[in-house]
C-alpha cells in the first residue's frame, strides 16, 4: 500500500509523552555553570557607569562580563542593505535601546545565584526620549544611532519601475491597517548550552530551527572555522519562525565557556523571554485600490511602514515578501509598492509564521474588503471577478514572483459552499432587523503565498545497515512538525521497507554533513523531495545487488514495493529481500557503508499554495466581546503526503491567525516599558476562544519538485488573520463602521459600537 496521501499517526510523540524528550534544558553537562543576563530596564538610555564588584563578590558567582571585557562581535545584521551604522552588540555598549537588551553576563553556580548577583549590580543611567511609534520615529529630532544616513530610517523598498495609475479608476478605496505587534511565545525557550572538548572542539546545543545556519553563526562571531563547531538541536519545543538563528545571549555562551573553562547553560524565564525573542508583524499599512463600479479592480498601491526595532535583523527586512507577494491571486493590470523600515525603542523584529507573507494577504484582503464595500457588492463576488485564472499558470506577476499552479476559483466555490454562505447573509439580515440579538459577521479571505522562499536546496541521504533496517540523514530539522514520520513515509513507498525499520538522524552538524534552516514552510517540498531521491538512488544500487544474487541482469531486477522484495519481472516467486542484501554485503564489504545514496534536492523555484477561509462571528451588542463560531478552510498545498500531519499545521496556523486577530498584541507605554511581559497580560489563545475547525481539502500539484507538493505549515495562519479581521468589520458595517485594527478585542468594539455614527 502507497502510504503517500495517507494519515499516518506521528511516531515522535511517545518520547514526547512518556517524558523522555531530548530537550537542551535536560542535556547533563559535566560540572555545568548557569547564565543569567542582566537585561536593560529602561527603553533608551546612556550607560554612565556599570559597577559589578559587590556581583563578584556575591555566593556561588564565578564571573561577570560586560561589553569592554568582550573581544568578539558584533552581532551581523545579516542584511547587507540595512543601514551599517545601526550595529548590534552582543552587550550593549554605552547605550541600551530597549527595554531586554542584555548588559552583562552572570554566571554562576546555580540560576538562582546568577540572578541574586544580578541585583547588586549597579548602572548609572543618562535617560534618552524613547521612539515606539514607527510613524513618528520617521520624522523626529530623537535618533536611536549616531552617524546614519536617514536618521531612524534602516532601509527603503520598492517595486522597481511599477506604480499605480488611478486615473481612470471609477471609485478609490483607501485604508490604512496595522499589522499588530505580536511575541511568538513558544513553549521552550530560547535555551541554549555549550561546552568545549578535549580535542578543541566546541560543542553548542541548540533549540531552533537548523544546526547548520547556527554553527555558520557562531563560528564567524567566536573567529572559529565551522570544523571546530558541533551544533546539536534534538527536541525543540517551538519556534514559529522566531529561532531561526542564534541570538547574541546564545552566540556568547561558547565564549564564556572558554573563559571560565567549564560548560555554561542559559535557560531564560518567560518574563525575559517575551521581550528578549524577536518579535513579528510590526507593520503600518497604506493600501489604496481602485477600479469600476462594476467591480473590476485595476490599480492597487501599498505603502508599508515596517517596525525593526531596536536593531535591524529580520523584521527590517520583511517588506520584500509583501513586495513579492502584492497582489495576491488578484490579476490587478497597475500596482505600486513602497515601504521604509525604522527603528524604535522595542525589541528587534524578525521572522513569524509566514514572515511577511501573511502581512501582504492582510493587506489586500482588507483593501478588496473596502473596495466591495464602496461599491455596494458582495466581497466574494469582487474577488471571483478579479482572480487569476487556471489556465494562465504558470505565470510571472507584475513584481516578480514565478506562480506555479492555481485554482483559486475552484477554494473560493468550495468554502462557500461549505459554510453556506447564502444562508448566513440572510440569517445575518434578520439578526439587524430584530436590534436585539448578537451581530453576525461574515469575512472572507482568499490568499496565496510562496513557500520555500529563500534557500531552495536541501540534503538526503539513506544507507543500509545489517538485517535490512535503513538509516536516513535529513538536512531538515523539525520542532513539531513531524518530520521523521513523513520521512520514513516517503522512504517506505521507494523502498517497500516497513516504517519501523526506518530510522532518522536529524538536528547534529557532525552527524549530518549538511543542511539549512526549517523555516518558510519548505520541508516536504525540498527535505522530503530530496529523501524521495536518495530513496531511489539507494533502490537502483540494491538492484545491481539483487541481479547478482538473483542471476539476472540488472535491467529485469524490479522491486514489488508493497512487499520490499527484488525480482526478476515476470518470476515474482523468487524473490529477495533487503535483510537477504545487507547479509550478502556485509560477508563481503568491509567499507564503512553497505550501501549509500543521497542527494541535494535543489528546487527551480518557490511554490505558491492558495486558498480561501471564511470566517463567522458573533458580537455581543453589550459588551463588544467578539465570539470566532466557526472558520472554514479550503487550502490547497498540492498533493498532500499526510493528511493527518497537514491538517495538524492548519489547525495551528488557524489558531495563530484567530489570535492575531482577536486577542494577541505586545504593547508598550509611551515611554517604551512593555506592558505584556507574562501570560498572565500577553493573551496567548486557548481552546476556549476557538471553534472546531472546518477543513476544506483540494490538491493543486506544483511541477516544481517530484512529490507535487507545496508547504502548508503557514497558510492557516495567513488566511485566517483577514479572514476575522474582514469578519468583524462586516458584522459592524451597518453602522457605518468602515475598518477596525487588530486585534479586534472588546474594548474597541464596544467604543466603535457605542460612538455617534
Amino acid at each position: 500500500m502507497t502510504l503517500r496521501g495517507t494519515s499516518v499517526r506521528r511516531r515522535e510523540d511517545e518520547p514526547l509523552l512518556r517524558g523522555s524528550g531530548n530537550y537542551v534544558a535536560g542535556v547533563h553537562l559535566e560540572n555545568a555553570a548557569q547564565v543569567y543576563y542582566l537585561v536593560s530596564t529602561i527603553a533608551h538610555a546612556e550607560i554612565l557607569s556599570v559597577d559589578v564588584t559587590d556581583a563578584l563578590l556575591a555566593p556561588g558567582v564565578i564571573d561577570v562580563v560586560l561589553h569592554k571585557d568582550l573581544d568578539i562581535g558584533p552581532y551581523p545584521a545579516g542584511n547587507p542593505i540595512f543601514d551599517e551604522a545601526m550595529v548590534r552588540p552582543l552587550l550593549a555598549d554605552q547605550r541600551v535601546r530597549y527595554v531586554g537588551e542584555p548588559i552583562a553576563a552572570v554566571v554562576a553556580e546555580t540560576i538562582a545565584q546568577a540572578m541574586d548577583a544580578a541585583e547588586l549590580i549597579e548602572i548609572d543611567f543618562r535617560s534618552r526620549p524613547a521612539i515606539i511609534d514607527p510613524e513618528k520615529a520617521l520624522n523626529t529630532s530623537t535618533l536611536l544611532f549616531d552617524g546614519t544616513n536617514e536618521g531612524n530610517i534602516v532601509c527603503r523598498m520598492q517595486a522597481e519601475g511599477l506604480e499605480a495609475d488611478f486615473s481612470s479608476c471609477e471609485v478609490i478605496s483607501e485604508v490604512r491597517t496595522v499589522n499588530n505587534r505580536l511575541a511568538p511565545a513558544p513553549i521552550e525557550t530560547r535555551v541554549a548550552a555549550a561546552e568545549w572538548h578535549a580535542d578543541g572542539r566546541l560543542y553548542c546545543y541548540n533549540s531552533g530551527q537548523g544546526p547548520h545556519p547556527v554553527r555558520s553563526a557562531i563560528a564567524k562571531i567566536l573567529n572559529l572555522q565551522e570544523e571546530q563547531v558541533r551544533v546539536i538541536s534534538r527536541d525543540v519545543g517551538g519556534s514559529f519562525g522566531a529561532k531561526a538563528r542564534p541570538f547574541p545571549e546564545e552566540v556568547l555562551l561558547g565564549w564564556l565557556a572558554r573563559r571560565i573553562g567549564r560548560p555554561v547553560k542559559w535557560v531564560p524565564p518567560r518574563s525575559d523571554d517575551m521581550v528578549g525573542l524577536g518579535h513579528g508583524r510590526g507593520q503600518v499599512q497604506y493600501c489604496k485600490i481602485g477600479g469600476s463600479r462594476d467591480g473590476n479592480i485595476t490599480a492597487y498601491q501599498l505603502h508599508i511602514i515596517q517596525e525593526s526595532g531596536a536593531y535591524p535583523a529580520g523584521g527590517a527586512g520583511l517588506p520584500s515578501n509583501a513586495r513579492a507577494m502584492l497582489t495576491g491571486c488578484y490579476e490587478i493590470p497597475s500596482v505600486g509598492f513602497k515601504s521604509v523600515s525604522v527603528v524604535t525603542n522595542t525589541t528587534p523584529t524578525g521572522a513569524y509564521r509566514g514572515a511577511g507573507r501573511p502581512e501582504a494577504a492582510a493587506a489586500i484582503e482588507r483593501a478588496v474588503d473596502a473596495f466591495a464595500r464602496d461599491i455596494n457588492m458582495d466581497p466574494a463576488e469582487v474577488r471571483r471577478k478579479n482572480f487569476l485564472r487556471p489556465n494562465q499558470f504558470p505565470l510571472v506577476t507584475l513584481t516578480g514572483s514565478p506562480y506555479d499552479s492555481g485554482e483559486y476559483e475552484a477554494a473560493l466555490d468550495a468554502a462557500l459552499q461549505a459554510s453556506e454562505y447564502d444562508k448566513i447573509r440572510i440569517e445575518q439580515q434578520r439578526r439587524i432587523q430584530s436590534g436585539t440579538e448578537a451581530y453576525l459577521g461574515i469575512g472572507l479571505a482568499s490568499y496565496v503565498e510562496r513557500t520555500a522562499g529563500a534557500g531552495r536546496a536541501e540534503y538526503g541521504a539513506l544507507e543500509l545497515l545489517p538485517e535490512g533496517q535503513l538509516l536516513a540523514r535529513t538536512g531538515s530539522s523539525p520542532y513539531g512538525q513531524g518530520h521523521h514520520t513523513s520521512w520514513a513515509m516517503l522512504i517506505s513507498d521507494q523502498t517497500g521497507v516497513p516504517m519501523h525499520n526506518i530510522q532518522v538522524v536529524h538536528g547534529d552538524t557532525d552527524e549530518v554533513p549538511q543542511g539549512a534552516i526549517t523555516g518558510g514552510s519548505r520541508s516536504v517540498q525540498l527535505a522530503g523531495a530530496a529523501m524521495w531521491e536518495a530513496s531511489a538512488g539507494l533502490v537502483e544500487q540494491a538492484k545491481r545487488i539483487a541481479a547478482e544474487l538473483l542471476e539476472a541482469s540488472t535491467e529485469d531486477v524490479t522491486l514489488d514495493t508493497s512487499s520490499g522484495r527484488f525480482h526478476v519481472v515476470g518470476t515474482p516467486a523468487i524473490d529477495i529481500g533487503w535483510s537477504a542484501i545487507s547479509d550478502y554485503l556485509g560477508s563481503s564489504f568491509t567499507g564503512p557503508r553497505l550501501l549509500h545514496s543521497e542527494e541535494i534536492f535543489e528546487s527551480e523555484g518557490p511554490t505558491f499554495p492558495f486558498g480561501t477561509h471564511v470566517a463567522i462571528v458573533e458580537i455581543d451588542r453589550e459588551t463588544g466581546f467578539t465570539k470566532l463560531i466557526r472558520i472554514f478552510a479550503c487550502d490547497d498545498a498540492g498533493m498532500i503526503l499526510n493528511p493527518l500531519l497537514a491538517d495538524g499545521q492548519v489547525h495551528g496556523g488557524l489558531a495563530q491567525g484567530a489570535a492575531q486577530a482577536l486577542i494577541e498584541e505586545f504593547r508598550y507605554d509611551p515611554d517604551g516599558n512593555p506592558l505584556t511581559t507574562n501570560f498572565g497580560d500577553y493573551p496567548v489563545i486557548s481552546a476556549t476562544e476557538l471553534p472546531f475547525f472546518d477543513r476544506i481539502v483540494l490538491e493543486t500539484p506544483t511541477h516544481i519538485n517530484p512529490l507535487g507538493a507545496k508547504g502548508i505549515g503557514e497558510s492557516g495562519t495567513v488566511g485566517s488573520t483577514p479572514a476575522i479581521q474582514n469578519a468583524v468589520i462586516d458584522a459592524l458595517s451597518h453602522l457605518g463602521i468602515r475598518h477596525i485594527d487588530m486585534p479586534c478585542t472588546p474594548e474597541k468594539v464596544w467604543k466603535l459600537i457605542n460612538q455617534d455614527h
